[in-house]
């Protein structure tokens, strides 16, 4: 089995996941974090722009059908896509900035999402939701974006080589 759908695999457990489970926990405010997002960051950053953003898009349209879809069909395909982009492209323009791409885009997601639900004329979106929801969900994306974009990251490219000093030169290993 591929990468690709070794991640399409985990992309399925992490929605099920996220509606079950993280939904549902009795975090302190009205938000939790959005483990697909931080998982479509963890593609992007492995895969690139283009392929960040397809994906991205795909994953989107589920979650806009898993229940409970709360929001209008096909914003969080939007959403998705867009930040999938952005991570990707941070990692080709500066090859060493996925851990600060990895964070600015867990800021940006519900940035995004805020802004293009008004947009879209969301009715949920107005001053409690500028001033309680968006900061709190900014701050749990935060808080979990390091390990799932780790976890993703390491699925999608495999183990990181490691330098190995052999007999004064040094060489790439799959150790």
């Amino acid at each position: 089995m591929g990468r690709n759908a070794i991640f399409v695999a985990l992309l399925l457990g992490i929605m099920i996941f996220q509606v079950t489970v993280v939904n549902r926990l009795p975090l302190p405010g009205q938000a939790a974090p959005d483990l697909v997002l931080l998982a479509v960051v963890g593609y992007a950053l492995a895969r690139g722009a283009a392929a960040g953003a397809a994906m991205g898009f795909a994953a989107g349209l589920l979650s806009d059908v898993l229940p409970p879809a709360a929001h209008l069909f096909g914003h969080h395909a939007l959403v998705l896509c867009l930040v999938g982009f952005i991570a990707g492209r941070a990692v080709e323009s500066h090859p060493g900035a996925g851990p600060l791409a990895a964070l600015a885009c867990a800021v940006a997601g519900p940035v995004i999402a805020v802004a293009t639900g008004a947009l879209l004329g969301d009715p949920r979106t107005g001053v409690p939701m500028l001033t309680t929801t968006l900061p709190q969900a900014v701050l749990y994306n935060l808080l979990a974006a390091s390990p799932v974009v780790w976890v993703v990251r390491r699925l999608v490219c495999g183990p990181e080589p490691r330098p190995v000093q052999v007999l004064g030169y040094v060489m790439r290993s799959r150790l």
